[in-house]
């Protein structure tokens, strides 16, 4: 039987559901993510008492995305709760994504009796088994006693080394039980953990100053590791100290100002192709680095990562230092101080004018499709125009394929942790999640999503639980009535017959948020694309529920790298 409003109130005993509210407390959690479910609803009674936010979904997978959003926004452990069977089941690409973009998240699971355990009880199934590959650790619950230090251990796996989702089953018979609260284990809030700000030895310190102090011409990537750790600052002091012009990924967009002099995006390629000592941090070498084969192979490349096993992985490397970034940026500042040679300053500065010549000419490349009046209106001009439109606190996400990639070509947040997108699982539909999550973390804060619309078709019915709990945000969709960065693979292959699977019908999503109380637009014209964004804003700020501006792009308008492809086939077929 589980505990009532009033045995709360007493001392001696504590029922397995408030003893999880309880931990999570412990552990700073304040809200938790989650659908309701018969065999967790102890969780929710607990948190009630102990103060947590409950913000419950239409869809597990949509929860699981708003958790690892919050965690990404506010530097917690993001919390969801899942009841069994088809609610975990419907949170594993969630989980997924958190395990590719290295975020800490804790999954509480609910479970039939322990009692009727392999009796085929009502969502039965071995959620454990399930999540092991999606999770860092997994484990159940085996004694009521035993709750609120699982949690705990659960939770220091997610936050440890390499920070990740876990997950922990409790049997619903386990959360109901109330038990003498003197026999629970609870550990003490701060006393059972070590710094995660770890940093490798201190001769691999000095080697990587050395390096630094006589690149003529370095190049450092910063990846989403620095930003979740938030070593940003340190970030930005270490490349001012050495003078290296910076790059960044994921959800590393925005630690540097576009205004800083160290601060380049358009030649990446250029930059790491022909540096002499690249510095590698937080990102590994996968497919976002050609699995490393975009570096210089005569350039010494160093490596700087949380997880020992991406350090060196793919590539071999002159140096590779496990640790917390911005630990070991600080410690490279001070073995240098002094040490920084002019001759070597001064070439690098020149190798800085060089990038940031071709940056100029980079953009002078990309305006006429930025300007483009085509009356299909192409994409980049709508990733321009979201530029041109986010304020200082506009936090922007990106919800899809070719979206992400053209955003990134012309979309730059104003502040740190203000990109957001779905990281190297690439997992279509996290926008609502995250955007849900962001408004939650940060109240006082815009925030803007920018959808595919066939990411925005699978979770966007979220969008009443953004206005039911206050969070609303401003949706853009760019519409091509299709699946269109698979839709190009399958035109480079085959042809006018690669129209097959991939393509969507013509649907006027501003009248989506019409539906819930808010404001939606249709945008057909380039020229009035600024008008519309600027009447969603102001429409989210006096409704307080979400606004939609479904924008029609034209559907063969591509990413550069799909119409290489495209280019290529054609010219092979002799088109």
């Amino acid at each position: 039987m589980g505990t009532t409003a009033e045995d709360s109130l007493n001392p001696e005993t504590i029922s397995g559901g408030h003893l999880v509210a309880k931990a999570l407390r412990n552990e700073g959690v304040d809200t938790i993510f989650t659908l309701s479910g018969g065999n967790i609803v102890d969780i929710y009674d607990g948190c009630v008492s102990e103060g947590i936010r409950i913000i419950d979904f239409r869809h597990e997978q949509v929860a699981a995305h708003a958790a690892d959003g919050y965690a990404r926004q506010t530097g917690q452990t993001g919390c969801l709760v899942t009841t069994a069977g088809p609610g975990c089941c419907n949170a594993v690409i969630g989980l997924a994504t958190a395990l590719r973009s290295e975020t800490p998240l804790l999954h509480i699971g609910g479970q039939g009796a322990t009692t009727q355990y392999l009796q085929g009880s009502l969502q039965e199934y071995d959620h454990v088994k399930l999540m092991s590959p999606v999770t860092k650790w997994a484990s159940s619950v085996k004694t009521t006693e035993r709750v609120a230090d699982m949690v705990s251990m659960a939770c220091r796996e997610a936050t440890g080394e390499v920070p990740g989702p876990v997950y922990l089953e409790v049997p619903r018979d386990i959360l109901d039980k109330s038990v003498e609260f003197k026999s629970c284990t609870i550990p003490a809030a701060g006393h059972y953990r070590c710094s995660p700000k770890v940093m490798c030895a201190p001769e691999e310190i000095e080697k990587l100053a050395d390096l630094l102090i006589h690149a003529e011409k370095p190049a450092v990537l910063f990846g989403s590791q620095v930003w979740n750790s938030r070593s940003h600052v340190e970030a930005a002091e270490m490349v001012k100290a050495f003078d290296i012009p910076a790059y960044t990924n994921g959800s590393a967009r925005g630690i540097l100002k576009s205004d800083n002099p160290h601060s380049f995006d358009r030649t990446r390629s250029m930059a790491l192709a022909s540096a002499d000592v690249i510095l590698v941090v937080g990102t590994p070498f996968d497919f976002r680095l050609g699995y490393g084969k975009q570096l210089n192979p005569e350039a010494r490349v160093v490596q700087i990562d949380q997880n020992y096993v991406e350090i060196g992985k793919n590539r071999d490397i002159e140096l590779g230092l496990l640790g917390h970034a911005g630990t070991i940026f600080n410690a490279v500042i001070q073995s240098a101080s002094g040490r920084v040679e002019k001759g070597a300053r001064a070439k690098r500065r020149q190798w800085m004018q060089e990038l940031r010549v071709a940056e100029e000419k980079a953009l002078e490349k990309l305006m006429p499709l930025f300007h483009s009046e085509n009356r299909l209106i192409n994409p980049y001009r709508v990733a321009y125009e979201l530029n041109e439109f986010l304020n200082d606190d506009t936090v922007y996400i990106g919800d899809g394929g070719d979206v992400v990639t053209i955003s990134a070509q012309a979309v730059r947040p104003h502040n740190p942790g203000q990109w957001m997108d779905p990281g190297p699982l690439g997992s279509l539909g996290v926008g609502t999640g995250f955007a849900i999550a962001a408004k939650l973390a940060h109240p006082e804060k815009e925030v803007l999503c920018y959808y595919g619309d066939g990411a925005f078709s699978m979770t966007a019915f979220d969008m009443e639980t953004a206005n039911r709990f206050n969070a609303p945000y401003l949706a853009v969709v760019g519409n091509n009535s299709a699946m269109n960065q698979i839709r190009y693979a399958q035109l480079a292959k085959y042809g006018d017959r690669g129209n097959v699977g991939n393509l969507l019908s013509d649907l006027p999503y501003g009248k989506f948020a019409e539906m819930m109380g808010g404001y939606g637009e249709e945008v057909h014209n380039p020229e009035d694309i600024a008008g519309a964004l600027q009447r969603g804003r102001e429409a989210v700020a006096k409704t307080g529920k979400c606004a939609v501006i479904n924008i029609w792009v034209d559907p063969q308008e591509w990413s550069p790298g799909t119409k290489a492809r495209l280019k290529s086939r054609m010219v092979t077929a002799g088109k």
